[in-house]
């Protein structure tokens, strides 16, 4: 079976002459394989094509997809959006009293099952060209657990609540008070007890559109939880939240399992392991098609996941292996200082913060750990130049790069103009073609308009503008938001080589433990009460470090067997307890 797509937002077809349809070797003997359609795209006949791939091979945009699959996934097509469309083959099953986890790179159906399993979108079935109907839905499903549950859900038996992707677009939706918003959908009577839980009390009075990135989250988690729903569908839950509200999270979405079903989607695959009870893979190729893998056990699925194959299933997904090499527990001695800072101080109404003397070197990434709203971002912004210390100085003559905690899509130039705007030679030189705008899979957004990126979209040309400009000291905050799993770890490695590589520093703000394991070489931890005091320690080493930091916090990692991957120990398990008694709170090297 011959599977072809057009990615429509990047085909260019008034640009390129037909050259798609021009070179096919079927459409020159006479059969139309590939013709203009009428909205002036070209469309593939899936039937006629033979898969000489010279249609792909000659698109300049990327924008075409010839994909072999087995014949017999056909019967397993649950929803297509058109002819040259993407399909989802297969689908999760919610099961009660169980967290199941959806685990999968973004662009590949996993958004779309949670709007299946909602019912807010009844699948077609792979037929296109009708809307989708219920009787036909249930009895696809006939003899497997989904069956009963659509029945269920079709008949409003059973109840869905969402938790959307995108939490920043809620101001667009809603302008008033947080606390309004929230009591006008607390359905069950649990708002305070989840406000207290999720830290909100402080944000109930403010009104939406002040809430920052972490506040907007919370509230998002706890309007879903507030409804009287049998199904929550909660999608990507953890950004802009510290690894503490995370844990806090995790834990409440196990709380809430309890007699209810539980789907997430989550790239932080720390949070991800210790929330999830069984978990789906999701793969397949970017807005092309994605396959639903059988349901597996947490620990397997991520290592599965970070192996690029599923060996139950005979399945490589993806042609390399993400991994966790053990590094020198103590490298501070390999670096030659180029910058260095006295104790420093800055003070706001209502809030101090202070930072112990450090220094960096070159080639070296220091990682800055720490709850929300305690200085993690003013002290960045300090050594960029940005903010000024009330007291203390910053020594070292360095340019500076800076990439913000949040960014916005508000230029119309194309991603190729922004680029050549801040970095013209660099874009084009094989070191940084190779390093940063190969691997961060900007070729196909050269030509997009930066005000219409997704958010991973958006984040990806974040950091590389940050990466390609010419400077000695690169300030990168939060990269990993919207980045699904596999491109977290792939940021984290284009960050290391291009600063190891290029003989620069970097200070890198994150919240997701497997990001920090493999970019940072020394740890900063901040501390402090959110909003009102802020203290950051002096650069230390990483065994250090996360000590410092996971005691704060009360919870131990310990590294996977298999993989070298950090894990969380559950609290109070054996583990856990031999850990805190012994004072290592973070894994041996």
């Amino acid at each position: 079976m011959r599977v072809a797509v057009l990615l429509e937002d990047r085909c260019q077809s008034k640009k390129c002459n037909q050259e798609c349809i021009d070179f096919c070797p079927v459409v020159r003997a006479g059969t139309d394989c590939i013709k203009m359609g009428e909205d002036g795209k070209p469309v593939v006949f899936e039937d006629l094509c033979i898969g000489c791939g010279i249609c792909v091979n000659k698109c300049p945009f990327d924008a075409l997809r010839i994909e072999g699959l087995p014949d017999e996934m056909m019967k397993d097509v649950i929803h297509r959006y058109g002819i040259n469309s993407f399909r989802l083959y297969g689908l999760p099953a919610p099961e009660t009293d169980a967290v199941i986890g959806i685990l999968g790179a973004n662009g590949i159906g996993k958004s779309t099952s949670l709007s299946v399993l909602s019912g807010n979108v009844v699948p077609n079935l792979g037929n296109y060209e009708e809307k989708g109907d219920r009787d036909a839905v249930i009895e696809h499903f006939r003899g497997t657990a989904l069956k009963e549950y659509f029945e269920k859900l079709y008949d409003g038996k059973i109840r869905a609540a969402v938790k959307p992707q995108y939490v920043d677009s809620i101001p667009k939706t809603f302008n008033g008070v947080a606390g309004e918003l929230l009591r006008t959908v607390d359905e069950r009577g649990v708002l305070e007890q989840l406000t207290e839980e999720l830290g909100l009390k402080n944000a109930l009075d403010r009104k939406i559109s002040l809430l920052s990135g972490g506040e907007l989250q919370k509230v998002a988690v706890a309007a879903t939880f507030c409804k009287d729903a049998d199904v929550y569908l909660i999608d990507e839950p953890s950004s802009y939240l510290d690894i503490n509200e995370r844990l806090k999270l995790a834990s409440l979405i196990r709380r809430e399992s309890r007699g209810k079903r539980i789907v997430v989607v989550e790239h932080d695959l720390a949070i991800f392991d210790f929330m999830s009870d069984n978990v789906y893979i999701f793969y397949g190729v970017y807005g092309a098609y994605g396959v639903v893998s059988n349901e597996m056990g947490a620990r397997t699925a991520i290592n599965s996941y970070l192996d690029g194959r599923i060996r139950e299933d005979n399945i490589r997904f993806r042609d390399y292996a993400i991994d966790f090499q053990k590094r020198s527990s103590n490298r501070e001695g390999m670096y030659v200082p180029v910058l260095s800072y006295t104790s420093l101080e800055k003070g706001y109404p209502g809030f101090s913060l202070d930072i112990g003397a450090g220094e960096i070197g070159k080639g070296e990434v220091i990682g800055v750990l720490g709850p929300n709203a305690t200085g993690k971002t003013t002290f960045i912004k300090m050594l960029a130049g940005v903010e000024k210390p009330d007291s203390g100085t910053v020594d070292g003559k360095m340019t500076v790069s800076y990439k913000p905690q949040y960014i916005s899509a508000d230029s119309d130039a194309t991603v190729d103009e922004l680029l050549s705007s801040v970095a013209e030679e660099r874009v084009r030189q094989q070191f940084y073609v190779s390093e940063v705008v190969e691997p961060m899979e900007l070729r196909h957004l050269m030509d997009k308009h930066v005000d219409s990126l997704s958010g991973g979209e958006l984040q990806r040309v974040a950091i590389s503008l940050c990466l390609l400009r010419d400077a000695d000291l690169y300030l990168i905050d939060e990269p990993s938001a919207y980045l699904d799993s596999a491109q977290r770890m792939n940021a984290s490695r284009v960050i290391r080589r291009v600063i190891e590589n290029s003989k620069k520093s970097a200070f890198v703000v994150e919240h997701d433990i497997y990001f920090m394991d493999l970019v940072a070489d020394r740890l900063m931890v901040f501390s402090g009460k959110s909003g009102q005091t802020g203290s950051g320690s002096a650069p230390m080493s990483m065994k250090d470090g996360m000590n410092a930091f996971l005691k704060s916090i009360d919870i131990t990692f310990r590294r996977d067997g298999s993989t070298a991957r950090p894990r969380i120990n559950k609290p109070d398990s054996r583990l856990d307890r031999e850990q805190k008694s012994s004072g290592n709170f973070y894994y041996d090297e």
